[in-house]
């Protein structure tokens, strides 16, 4: 039976009714998800909000380790935990930002919640206790996405989700939805369907209407608001909005003071204001799902003839955050509409760079169109040496040159990218000094162009610049790891993977290569630790499913090893390393014939896959097709130099009477490692030869 309910009925009044009937387990806190109070996050701070200072009382340690998470979903705790944001992001202007969290940082933020309810439901040690939250058929997509998360993790069984909603399907929202709520809800809830109650529609309060912030659902009191004159409405929305924005709350001002502020008698002036602050922090803190309704709502308020610099900071923001949350058509729309209807020349330069960098960073590799990518960036070029301005045509000619770079690495040149990066850093850092932030960001894309063109120590040397530059930055500590792999130096890649974790709220790439990196360390207990942990963040991550099945394989844990094959295969039926791991259970399980067609099949996945061809390689030999197996060890060897790929090849030279070849392979062996097998074996050969 599920462990949550899921009560739909199209009037709060009847869903608490329901409720009420319900044996439910001590409630934690009942919350309402309706995103007109508090915009992105309203379920979610009202639940941090109504436990934190019993939480930091039983868990002090929790208040710096979800520093992040917490501030972002309740800003107003900001005064009772640690410095959130510590990094070069937030030293300066909106205007000089250029790094923005990714579309899939809410998700993170969601889990990083997940760990805060786990840790101080533990705490207290005395049985479940529900969570209550009404109109979710009306949350912002991160509280959709944050109760998604808490529906499909397992690992808090003293959480009872009791969700409200209409009784309308449960629509994803647009753009790309990491984890639908829909989905998750139907599979993990067990509906409770409430008979709709009859009220009449006589006898409303208008002023009881515009109190809850535009979320109540009495027909009488829409009714009665409905009936008031224009400038009566106005009046109490004014009313309203003074007494929010006294309570000084910052939440508030992404939510229900936004929702004043456009109803009030100064919309222009009171809803243009209250917008640009909202979507400034909505833009800063990741949430672009929030941002890009308040860059549409700010564009219907303003005037682009009277404040063209207003409606760009809107236009700009919504482009953005369209492109970031997958809404990639919406986002061209807005650029082609600021085209049409602007005769900036700096609005068209930035519209053309923006429109290159939805095909070079954004749309998926199947839409992108690099040949216009290259032509809007050519036009920025050309519109931005004719700025008056000489920083500002500095400045736009370095990133129309960043631009070009990028276009250089999905075009297969790195070292074209390299170029065109120098270039770009030499400027900002004889011109442009105090632009810290662009030079980081510059620096950064030149470590990976540096990465593609297989100049490894100097990626490492810009990324470790980097990071001393901006040290609280997650990200940056993740590539100094990602580039110290790639060199071989896997104690140091590991240090610096675990110092991205107190920064960062939990994302799976982190404890994907740390699991990576303690594989090739030989640790595979913590490996395997790595990768679940990985799997309680993203069920269906590939990879992990992939490495955690390879591990359970080498432990012993064949059962287990199937069951990960399995749903890895469901989500991704050619994945080779999926592929490979069923081949070797096979295998094991006697099945040569048919780990043969499955080894091969990952084979013609990725033919440069080392433990395909070895595998293979034993399951011909196996089989008595010594030759086959040779051929299959042969490229093994060719394609990954290992003491044990030696050793298998020379137990097959051996088996075909080969023995000077097997001498070889055997003295490899021991020039790594004194493994007596291959000593005994290697004086067999020697005898074998005279």
């Amino acid at each position: 039976m599920p462990d949550h309910l899921w009560i739909r009925a199209d009037r709060l009044h009847d869903r608490v009714q329901a409720r009420a009937e319900l044996d439910l387990p001590p409630v934690l806190a009942v919350v309402n998800a309706h995103r007109r109070l508090r915009g992105p996050y309203t379920a979610a701070g009202a639940l941090i909000r109504a436990v934190a200072a019993d939480a930091f009382a039983r868990c002090p340690e929790l208040a710096a380790r979800h520093n992040v998470e917490l501030a972002s979903v309740a800003p107003e705790l900001m005064a009772t935990v640690p410095a959130a944001w510590q990094t070069l992001e937030w030293t300066v202007r909106d205007g000089e930002r250029t790094r923005f969290y990714s579309g899939r940082h809410t998700l993170n933020i969601a889990n990083g919640l997940a760990d805060f309810l786990r840790s101080y439901l533990g705490a207290h040690d005395d049985g479940p206790r529900a969570l209550v939250v009404e109109n979710v058929h009306e949350a912002d997509p991160t509280d959709r996405e944050f109760l998604a998360v808490l529906l499909r993790r397992n690992d808090i069984p003293q959480l009872k989700l009791v969700l409200g909603t209409g009784c309308a399907p449960l629509e994803d929202q647009p753009g790309e939805v990491p984890v639908s709520l829909s989905a998750v809800l139907a599979a993990r809830a067990a509906p409770v369907d409430v008979p709709a109650s009859v009220r009449p529609v006589v006898g409303g309060d208008a002023r009881a209407f515009v109190d809850s912030d535009g979320t109540g659902d009495d027909p009488a009191d829409l009714a009665a608001y409905n009936l008031l004159a224009q400038h009566e409405r106005e009046a109490l929305h004014d009313v309203r909005y003074a007494e929010l924005h006294a309570m000084g709350e910052q939440s508030l001002a992404l939510g229900a003071i936004v929702h004043h502020a456009e109803r009030g008698s100064r919309p222009a002036v009171a809803g243009v204001r209250a917008i640009e602050h909202a979507m400034g922090h909505c833009r800063k803190v990741g949430l672009h799902h929030a941002a890009a309704d308040l860059g549409a709502r700010g564009r219907a308020l303003v005037d682009q003839r009277d404040r063209p610099g207003t409606w760009w900071y809107f236009t700009e923001g919504l482009a953005a955050s369209l492109a970031a949350v997958g809404r990639f058509d919406e986002a061209a729309a807005v650029h082609q509409d600021a085209r049409a209807t602007s005769v900036d020349p700096e609005v068209h330069l930035m519209c053309a760079y923006g429109s290159a960098m939805l095909h070079v960073d954004h749309l998926p590799p199947r839409r992108r169109d690099l040949g216009a990518a290259r032509a809007w960036l050519n036009l920025a070029a050309a519109l931005a040496s004719l700025l008056p301005d000489l920083r500002a045509r500095l400045f736009h000619s370095a990133f129309g040159r960043n631009g070009l770079a990028l276009l250089a690495l999905h075009e297969g040149d790195p070292e074209e990218a390299v170029r065109l990066l120098d270039d770009c850093v030499a400027v900002l850092d004889g011109e442009l000094e105090d632009r810290p932030l662009h030079r980081s960001s510059l620096r950064h894309n030149r470590a990976r162009a540096l990465a593609a063109a297989g100049r490894f120590e100097d990626a490492l040397a810009d990324h470790v610049a980097v990071a001393a530059l901006d040290p609280g930055f997650a990200e940056h500590h993740f590539h100094v790891g990602t580039a110290l792999r790639a060199l071989g130096r896997d104690e140091e890649a590991l240090a610096a993977f675990e110092r991205v974790l107190p920064l960062s709220p939990p994302f799976p790439e982190v404890h994907h290569d740390i699991g990576d990196t303690r594989m090739r360390l030989g640790d595979p207990v913590r490996a395997l630790a790595a990768f679940e942990r990985v799997l309680v963040l993203d069920p269906d991550h590939v990879g992990a499913l992939a490495n955690r099945a390879g591990l359970r394989c080498a432990l012993g844990d064949t059962t287990r090893a199937w069951a990960d094959v399995a749903a890895g295969l469901a989500l991704a039926p050619d994945d080779a390393r999926l592929l490979c791991v069923k081949g070797r259970l096979l295998a094991e399980r006697g099945e040569a014939a048919e780990a043969e067609r499955v080894l091969t099949a990952a084979l013609a996945v990725d033919p440069d896959m080392v433990e395909a061809w070895a595998l293979r390689g034993q399951v011909r030999f196996d089989a008595a097709d010594v030759e086959g197996a040779l051929e299959d060890l042969d490229r093994a060897v060719a394609l990954g130099d290992r003491p044990e790929l030696h050793y298998n090849r020379a137990v097959a030279y051996e088996e075909a009477g080969r023995y000077g070849e097997a001498a070889a392979d055997y003295r490899l062996v021991l020039a790594a490692a004194d493994d007596e097998n291959a000593r005994a074996r290697l004086d067999f050969c020697l005898r074998s030869t005279r």
